[in-house]
C-alpha cells in the first residue's frame, strides 16, 4: 500500500531522541525552547507556545483571545473537526463559513456576507479561523481587513501549512492574524509523532498561553498573589491543562526543521510532476493561488464524475483495492452527528457540499519514489478509464 503521507525518520532524528533520552530531561529542559526558537525564527514570529497536539493550540489560543460562553466562533466546514471543536470547549457558538470553490479554503467573499447579515442581527463571531487546507494559504489580507472592519480576532489554523508563504512571507509570521497554529502529527511536513505550536507576535497572548498550557501554573513573583513562601513556592493563578510538549518531541522537531526547506520543495516537484501527468485524465487539479507557495501537506484530486462511469466511493475503493492509499479530506463538519444535532442546513454551503462529492487526497510525501508516483498515476488512469 502506498500512503497518503507518511513521516520521514533519519538516523539524525533518532540521534536527537536518543540523546535526550540519555539527558537529565525528559520533560520541561531545554529542547521545547530551542524548538519554540528554530520555529519561531524560520517563520518570523515573536512567540511560540510548543503543545502537545494542534487541538490544544487551538484551544488555549482560543482561551487566550477571551472566547468564553455567549461568544461566536467561525471556520471553514472543510477541515478536521478540532477547528470546530475548540471553540466548543470554550463554551462558545460554533458557525461555518462555505469554502472558495478554487482554493478550498475559507470564501473571503462568503464570509463578508455573512458578517453584513450577522452585524445587523447583532450577532458577530469574536474570533474567524481560517484554514489552510492541504497547506495553500487563505486570502488573509482580505480576512485581516474584514477583521479590521467588523471587530473579531483570527486565529490561522496552518496544521497543513508549515514552510509555505504568502504573499512571500512564511505562513506563521503573523502578520494578518493574532495566533497562528501549526501540527506536527506524522502525517504531516514535519513531525514530533503527536504535537503543536502556537505563533503569536502579541507579548500578553503569549504569556497567557504558556500558563494555560501548564496547569495555570506560574513560578514568576510578579504573577503571584502575594511574595513567595520559599524557593519552592508556586502558585495556580488560572485553570489551566497539562498541554505540555516532551523533551523527546522537540529534539524530533529540531532535527526535522533542518529538513523543512527540502521537504517543501520535494512536494513541489511532486506536485507539478502530478500536474503534467494528470493533465489528461477527467479530474480538477489543485489550483494554487498566485498570491500562495503552498506546504502541499495534500494534494487533492477532485472526480469529473460526468465524464467516469463510476460513482465517487467506487473510484475510491478501487484505488484502495489496488494498493492506493487514498484518504478524503475533509468531511464537512457541519454533517457530523455532533454537529448536525446544532441544526446547521447543508444546503447553506453548497460549494462544500459538492467538494464532498467530488474530492479525494491522492498520496503525497517528501521520500516519495517516481516510481510510487507513476504507479499512482497508472492505477488511478485504469480505475477512471475502465
Amino acid at each position: 500500500m502506498i500512503p497518503y503521507g507518511r513521516q520521514d525518520i533519519t538516523q539524525a532524528d533518532i540521534d536527537a531522541v536518543v540523546g535526550v533520552l540519555q539527558s537529565d530531561f525528559l520533560t520541561q529542559g531545554p529542547m521545547v525552547p530551542l524548538f519554540e526558537q528554530r520555529v519561531a525564527n524560520h517563520v518570523g514570529a515573536a512567540h511560540a507556545l510548543a503543545v502537545n497536539s494542534a487541538t490544544s493550540a487551538l484551544h488555549i489560543a482560543c482561551l487566550a483571545l477571551g472566547v468564553g460562553p455567549g461568544d461566536r466562533v467561525w471556520t471553514t466546514p472543510i477541515s478536521f473537526v478540532a477547528s470546530a471543536n475548540c471553540a466548543l470547549y470554550c463554551g462558545a457558538e460554533i458557525d461555518f463559513v462555505d469554502i472558495d470553490p478554487r482554493t478550498y479554503n475559507l470564501c473571503p467573499q462568503q464570509l463578508e456576507s455573512k458578517l453584513a447579515q450577522a452585524e445587523r442581527a447583532g450577532s458577530l463571531p469574536k474570533v474567524v479561523i481560517p484554514v489552510h487546507l492541504c497547506g495553500q494559504p487563505c486570502d488573509m489580507q482580505a480576512i485581516h481587513k474584514l477583521a479590521q472592519r467588523y471587530g473579531f480576532k483570527v486565529i490561522e489554523d496552518a496544521s497543513h501549512a508549515i514552510g509555505g508563504k504568502y504573499q512571500g512571507e512564511f505562513i506563521g509570521s503573523g502578520k494578518y492574524s493574532d495566533i497562528t497554529v501549526f501540527s506536527f502529527h506524522p502525517v504531516k511536513i514535519i513531525t514530533t509523532a503527536e504535537g503543536g505550536m502556537a505563533l503569536t507576535n502579541d507579548a500578553e497572548l503569549a504569556g497567557k498561553m504558556a500558563l494555560l498550557r501548564s496547569h495555570g501554573i506560574t513560578r514568576d513573583p510578579q504573577q503571584m498573589t502575594h511574595e513567595a513562601d520559599g524557593p519552592w513556592y508556586y502558585q495556580q493563578i488560572d485553570l489551566g491543562f497539562n498541554y505540555r510538549m516532551t523533551e523527546l518531541q522537540a529534539a524530533l522537531g529540531v532535527s526535522q526543521m533542518e529538513r523543512l526547506d527540502r521537504y517543501i520543495a520535494r512536494r513541489h516537484q511532486l506536485a507539478e510532476r502530478y500536474n503534467d501527468l494528470l493533465s489528461t485524465l477527467p479530474l480538477v487539479l489543485p489550483w494554487q493561488h498566485p498570491d500562495s507557495y503552498s506546504g502541499l501537506h495534500l494534494y487533492v484530486i477532485r472526480l469529473q464524475l460526468e465524464k467516469i462511469g463510476k460513482s465517487h466511493r467506487e473510484v475510491f475503493e478501487a484505488l484502495r483495492e489496488a494498493g492506493i492509499g487514498v484518504n478524503l479530506h475533509y468531511i464537512p463538519i457541519y454533517t457530523q452527528p455532533h454537529y448536525a444535532r446544532m441544526g446547521f442546513v447543508p444546503s447553506d454551503f453548497p460549494h462544500s457540499q459538492q467538494y464532498y462529492r467530488e474530492a479525494i487526497s491522492i498520496p503525497m510525501f517528501q521520500t516519495m519514489t517516481e516510481t510510487q508516483q507513476d504507479e499512482v498515476v497508472a492505477t488511478l488512469a485504469k480505475v477512471l478509464q475502465s
